[in-house]
């Protein structure tokens, strides 16, 4: 599955960070482990990162698959119905 252009450029902006980061913390003075230190923490969060947005993606790709395929659609939080919290008034009978 092809990954869309904004969360590409997204990931490229991360892993730039992750090189940018600890090169500018040696240029003020921060020490080597503690820019080592950072280094890994800022990869480890845009690995996890990407995960979760490969996962997104791929929810919604399903989801959409499902909806072409039935041809219905549910709205947001796939309810349906028409009840109180729809608009829909409660009669005594």
């Amino acid at each position: 599955m092809a990954t869309s252009g904004s969360v590409a450029d997204l990931v490229r902006w991360a892993a730039f960070s992750c090189l940018l980061v600890p090169v500018v913390l040696l240029v003020y003075g921060a020490p080597p482990g503690g820019t080592a230190l950072a280094a890994g923490g800022l990869a480890v969060v845009t690995v996890v990162c990407r995960l979760l947005l490969r996962r997104s993606e791929r929810i919604a790709a399903r989801d959409l698959a499902e909806e072409l395929q039935t041809g219905t659609h549910r709205g947001r939080h796939s309810r349906t119905g028409s009840g109180a919290h729809r608009g829909g008034r409660k009669t005594d009978t």
